[in-house]
């Protein structure tokens, strides 16, 4: 049997990377070949999410177990929340031959490229910092310093972009779907 690969998503708070990720797991093509990686969190659901599809939601008490007892492939703090990739679970589905998209950070990515060499690093890059800043705020979750927070975060990440096989600019949603799904395509065959 063929074994998975892991798939790296990330890009800046704002860049779309959930979104593009949600319409490859929708995709027929990619739909026995790709599966989402869930991740641990310590923040609270947002308004839609839920436990166990969208992240696995636990208390900071047992994150911090987790990761001291080795349970994740990687981990971050981010924004005052730990962010943790469950190992055991990504292992099972690669030998199981499913590829695991995992929609992680910069400073995750890097991790998880020196530990798996081969994954596929594809960064979502926004079209520009005026149109974050608009999607940013759009969201209507953030006060002014988060926001001016989360962009500056943003630029840093940013530079990031040329350690990825892939750049990819969301300026429009369905043309930058269609790109990701071909390049995951290209590289799963």
């Amino acid at each position: 049997m063929k074994k998975g690969r892991i798939i790296i998503i990330s890009g800046p708070s704002g860049s779309g990377k959930t979104t593009l990720n949600r319409k490859l797991l929708q995709s027929k093509r990619l739909k026995k070949k790709l599966v989402k990686s869930i991740s641990v969190t310590t923040r609270l659901a947002r308004l839609g999410e839920k436990n166990g599809r969208d992240y696995l939601f636990v208390s900071r008490k047992l994150f911090l177990f987790k990761k001291r007892a080795g349970h994740f492939l990687e981990w971050q703090k981010v924004f005052d929340n730990y962010y943790g990739t469950p190992r055991k679970a990504v292992e099972q589905l690669i030998k199981s031959g499913k590829s695991v998209l995992l929609c992680i950070d910069v400073k995750g990515a890097r991790t998880v490229s020196r530990k798996c060499p081969d994954a596929i690093k594809i960064f979502i890059m926004p079209p520009s910092l005026v149109i974050l800043n608009e999607r940013l705020a759009k969201r209507g979750t953030e006060t002014p310093t988060s926001l001016s927070l989360r962009l500056a975060i943003a630029q840093r990440e940013m530079k990031e972009a040329s350690q990825y096989q892939y750049v990819l600019v969301n300026d429009q949603l369905t043309i930058a779907s269609n790109r990701l799904e071909s390049i995951i395509l290209s590289e799963l065959n």
